[in-house]
């Protein structure tokens, strides 16, 4: 069954079916008006000449010699086999069919080993078999995802590498720092180094966070929300969740990192969080609402990329290095879902979330 005329299938089929359909209609007009007509044998009996009589009432004619016109003669259906035709017309329809359908599977094969990496890394190769020209481009896939799960991994490691051997210095350099008499200067390298600190533990666990992979599985996720409600709560917190959802096939772990990091986010710069959940047939949305100080339209993209802070509203001196929503976005993806920001009615920010019911 063709679900969509986008596909490569479609066309092909399409295509060689709309070809053949006007083959055969050319084909039907040119025996209906040029075609030999051959009349059946009992057509060809002569018509009565002018000058032949009628017999009489008493007179017998054999109907081999009968002089009058026959019943009139029907040539068959527009003058052209039907039986042949339409067999071939079938057999046409099916072998397109098959043949359409043999030229879109490797390409087909392609584009969902394509997906697979895209969401892991570490998806099973693409299976080399099919025509020549199908087993090349599965071995070269598979080269291609090898040699970009490398470069990943190396990235990774070196960067992980450079975080941790950075601890040392930082922490000699904070033991000196106390020995700093002036309180503005040490106050400064204070703040100086626990930036620092900080960005190197967000550095490991956003790295972390893009090596994990998860499996999907069916949770609670409203469950997940008031837990994480309580918890806030329980730190002294003001943070409130309102409404339902239903169990969601997703990464339970994914999620937790991606709300952590929203809840901490609105309660670091507004003070309070409000957690909703909107469930649809096709769709979870939670939005974590602020009425905080916002972010202008213009900055909303750009607060997704690491380590970007926006100064003013949101700065260091409220102890974010800007990692964050980074983290959340990428989990909500790694989720098949995604992330944006939207203005608050009355002032402040929301993050809503996209998860699809799958």
């Amino acid at each position: 069954m063709i679900r969509s005329a986008d596909t490569l299938f479609a066309r092909l089929f399409g295509g060689a079916l709309l070809a053949i359909v006007l083959a055969h209609l050319l084909a039907f007009v040119w025996f209906h008006y040029y075609g030999p007509r051959m009349p059946p044998p009992e057509c060809a009996r002569p018509m009565a000449s002018q000058t032949q009589p009628w017999p009489t009432s008493g007179s017998t004619l054999s109907d081999k010699n009968d002089p009058r016109p026959g019943p009139p003669c029907r040539p068959p259906l527009l003058g052209i086999p039907l039986v042949p035709l339409l067999f071939q017309l079938i057999t046409l329809v099916i072998a397109a069919w098959f043949g359409a359908k043999a030229l879109s599977r490797p390409i087909r094969r392609l584009s969902e080993a394509a997906e697979r990496l895209s969401e892991n890394l570490d998806s099973p190769p693409l299976a080399a078999n099919g025509p020549r020209e199908a087993r090349q481009a599965a071995l070269a896939f598979n080269l291609m995802q090898e040699r970009i799960r490398d470069q990943v991994q190396q990235r990774a490691r070196m960067l992980a590498a450079v975080s941790h051997d950075l601890r040392t210095p930082l922490a000699r350099l904070k033991l000196r720092v106390e020995q700093i008499e002036d309180l503005r200067l040490h106050g400064q390298m204070s703040q100086d180094l626990n930036d620092m600190i900080g960005m190197l533990d967000a550095t490991l666990t956003y790295l972390n966070e893009q090596r994990t992979s998860e499996a999907l599985q069916y949770f609670d996720v409203q469950a997940l929300i008031e837990s994480l409600a309580e918890n806030a709560q329980d730190n002294g917190d003001d943070i409130q969740a309102s409404g339902t959802c239903r169990p969601l096939n997703s990464q339970p772990m994914a999620l937790r990192s991606c709300l952590n990091n929203l809840i901490d986010n609105a309660l670091r710069y507004a003070g309070h969080a409000r957690v909703e959940s909107e469930d649809t047939s096709d769709l979870l949305r939670i939005r974590v609402i602020d009425h905080g100080p916002g972010i202008a339209r213009e900055l909303r993209e750009m607060v997704f990329e690491p380590f970007y802070r926006v100064e003013g509203s949101r700065n260091r001196n409220s102890g974010g290095v800007g990692i964050g929503m980074t983290i959340a976005r990428e989990a909500a993806r790694r989720m098949g879902g995604d992330l944006h920001l939207e203005e608050t009615p009355g002032g402040g920010l929301t993050a809503v979330l996209e998860l699809p019911r799958t």
